[in-house]
C-alpha cells in the first residue's frame, strides 16, 4: 500500500471509531456527565503524555506551553471549545439527542466556512454560498417543525468549529497542540472528580455516582476514554499529512452518517418528517460544498504543475 493508501485507510479508520462511539458512551450513560468528561480528560493525558514519552517529545508540550501569551491564549481557547464539544457530545448520547448531534457534524464544515468568512474575510463563492444557505434552511425547518431550535447540533458545530479556527493559530501539530489542551484542563477535571468522590457532589444530575473503583466494568470502560479519544485523533493527524485535504473531507463525513445510523437503527431515535426534510437539504449543501473543495484544490494542483514546469523549463 502507498502513502496515500495509507492515509486514506487511517482516515476511514479514524472516522468509524468517532462514528461508532455513541455505542461506547451508551454504555456509560448511567455515569454523570460532567464525571465522565472529568475522566475522559484524565484518561486522554495519560495516554497522550504515553505516546509523546515513547518518541520523546514531552518536550514540545512543555516549550508550547512556556511559548508566547498569544500561543498559550490560543491553546485556552482551543482547550475550552473541545471540552465544550466533548460534553455536549456526551449529553446528546445520554438523553437520547445522537440524531441531533450527528447533524451537528454534517454541518461542521459549513459552519467552518462561515466563520472563514466573518473572522478571516475568505471569500465565499456562489456554490459555497449555497451550500451554506442550505444548512441555514435546514435548521430553520427543523426549528418551526420540532418547535424547538437543534440546540445539541448548533452547540456541537460551532464548538468544532470555532476549536479548528483557532488551531490555525497554535504552532505545533495535532497531538503535541491537543496533549497541551488536556494538560490544561486536567487540574479542572481533578478537581471536579475530588468532589463526586470525597465532597459527594452531583452535577446537573443531581445524581452522584462516584464511578470509578466501584466495578471492574465500568472502571475499564472510563479508562479507556483515553484511547478511545486519542487514537482517532493521532490517525487523522497521520492521514492528513498523506491525503488531500478534498479526500479529509470527503471521508470525514463518514463520522456523521455512522452515528446517524447508529441513533436510527440501533437506538431507535425519532425520525420525524421534519428530519425527513432538513437532513436530505444538508446532503445537498455538503455535495455541492465537497464538489467546489475538489474542484479547487485540482485546480490549485494544476497551477503547482505548470508553475514548476515553467520554472523546469527556464532552468
Amino acid at each position: 500500500m502507498n502513502e496515500a493508501g495509507k492515509g486514506v485507510a487511517a482516515m476511514v479508520t479514524a472516522c468509524m471509531i468517532w462514528g461508532l462511539s455513541p455505542l461506547y458512551y451508551k454504555l456509560l450513560a448511567h455515569v454523570p456527565p460532567l464525571e465522565l468528561l472529568a475522566h475522559r480528560t484524565f484518561w486522554s493525558l495519560i495516554f497522550f503524555g504515553t505516546v509523546l514519552a515513547l518518541q520523546a517529545r514531552l518536550g514540545e508540550v512543555r516549550r508550547l506551553l512556556l511559548s508566547s501569551p498569544r500561543q498559550v491564549a490560543a491553546v485556552g481557547f482551543a482547550a475550552g471549545m473541545i471540552s465544550t464539544n466533548w460534553f455536549f457530545f456526551i449529553y446528546s448520547v445520554q438523553i437520547g439527542r445522537v440524531v441531533e448531534s450527528s447533524l451537528g457534524y454534517y454541518i461542521f464544515p459549513l459552519v467552518s466556512v462561515m466563520l472563514g468568512v466573518l473572522v478571516y474575510r475568505e471569500g465565499m463563492d456562489a456554490a459555497k454560498a449555497v451550500a451554506v444557505g442550505l444548512a441555514a434552511t435546514a435548521v430553520i425547518v427543523l426549528t418551526l417543525g420540532l418547535g424547538v431550535a437543534p440546540w445539541v447540533s448548533l452547540v456541537l458545530a460551532f464548538s468544532f468549529g470555532f476549536y479548528g479556527m483557532v488551531k490555525k493559530y497554535v504552532a505545533a501539530g495535532a497531538v503535541v497542540s491537543v496533549t497541551a489542551e488536556v494538560v490544561l484542563l486536567v487540574p479542572l477535571a481533578l478537581f471536579w472528580l475530588w468532589g463526586v468522590h470525597s465532597q459527594g457532589w452531583t452535577g446537573l444530575t443531581g445524581t452522584n455516582l462516584a464511578t470509578f473503583g466501584r466495578s471492574l466494568s465500568d472502571s475499564a470502560l472510563l479508562m479507556l476514554s483515553g484511547p478511545l479519544t486519542a487514537t482517532p485523533l493521532i490517525l487523522f493527524s497521520y492521514a492528513s499529512r498523506r491525503v488531500t485535504m478534498a479526500t479529509v473531507g470527503l471521508v470525514q463525513y463518514l463520522n456523521p452518517t455512522l452515528q446517524f445510523a447508529v441513533a436510527v437503527a440501533i437506538f431507535a431515535e425519532p425520525f420525524t418528517r421534519w428530519h425527513a426534510i432538513a437532513f436530505p437539504l444538508i446532503w445537498v449543501a455538503l455535495a455541492i460544498y465537497t464538489l467546489r473543495t475538489w474542484r479547487q484544490e485540482r485546480s490549485a494542483r494544476r497551477a503547482a504543475t505548470s508553475s514548476s514546469t515553467v520554472a523546469t523549463v527556464v532552468k
